[in-house]
């Protein structure tokens, strides 16, 4: 988040609970339903589609926050050496952009056709459903000295937040990290699509510590119709 970059109060929470190149905006824009995987238990991802290749990252079976199934999107499918079917997933932590493969009955597959596009130039994000533009919005990312990170990322848990706190109604935290703040008050450095409660600077400016800011209408839209897993796009 820009003021505390996933530093939430529990107390705060009321929900329940390789690097991959920066596409161009025709590509987004054509880009096809994306598929998911919903992880059923934790799993070690792999630098190859094998059970003997070296674990790249550990995947926890629940999102830190909401305790919510953690959901990864898929990349590619591929057939083991000794058997059994692979998945290419993009990873949720550092570094951004990084990936790894597990087994496919790590989980259930789902797919969806919502994905976020953000113009970081000209501050302003595209939501898609398949290849409809359902919204567009006006939005605030970082400032000069803490930009918003370029690439593919996507959403890892939605945080609805209580009445009135910073940076609500509702919090997106996202696969994404500064590339600045490894660390920032408390929390890891990790970027968010959030609202502007209590928060002046006004939306189309260069402002935050990275994170994305949507209007309170804008965010509270968004949240209610993309699930976690959504891709996120973040374009020049």
């Amino acid at each position: 988040m820009d003021t505390v970059l996933i530093r939430f109060s529990w107390a705060l929470i009321l929900a329940p609970a390789l690097f991959a190149a920066v596409p161009s905006s025709a590509a987004v824009a054509a880009a096809p339903a994306s598929q998911l995987l919903a992880l059923d238990r934790p799993i070690a991802a792999r630098a190859a589609p094998s059970a003997d290749s070296a674990a790249v990252a550990h995947i926890a079976a629940y999102t830190p926050l909401t305790a919510a199934r953690t959901v990864v999107p898929v990349i590619q499918t591929k057939g083991g050496p000794n058997g059994g079917t692979w998945l290419q997933v993009r990873l949720p932590g550092r570094p951004n952009g990084s990936t790894g493969w597990v087994p496919a009955d790590a989980g259930a597959l789902r797919t969806t056709a919502w994905r976020i596009v953000v113009h970081r130039s000209v501050r302003s994000a595209s939501v898609f459903e398949g290849n409809t533009l359902r919204a567009r919005y006006r939005i605030v990312v970082g400032k000069r000295s803490t930009p918003t990170p370029l690439g593919t990322f996507f959403v890892t848990e939605k945080l609805h937040l209580a009445p009135g706190v910073v940076e609500g109604p509702w919090a997106l935290a996202t696969s994404a990290y500064s590339n600045v703040l490894q660390q920032f008050g408390g929390g890891p450095g990790q970027i968010a699509l959030h609202g502007t409660v209590g928060l002046s600077a006004p939306l189309g400016t260069f402002s935050s510590h990275g994170c994305i800011r949507f209007g309170v209408a804008a965010i509270t839209w968004i949240a209610k119709h993309i699930p976690d897993g959504t891709s996120v796009v973040v374009l020049r």
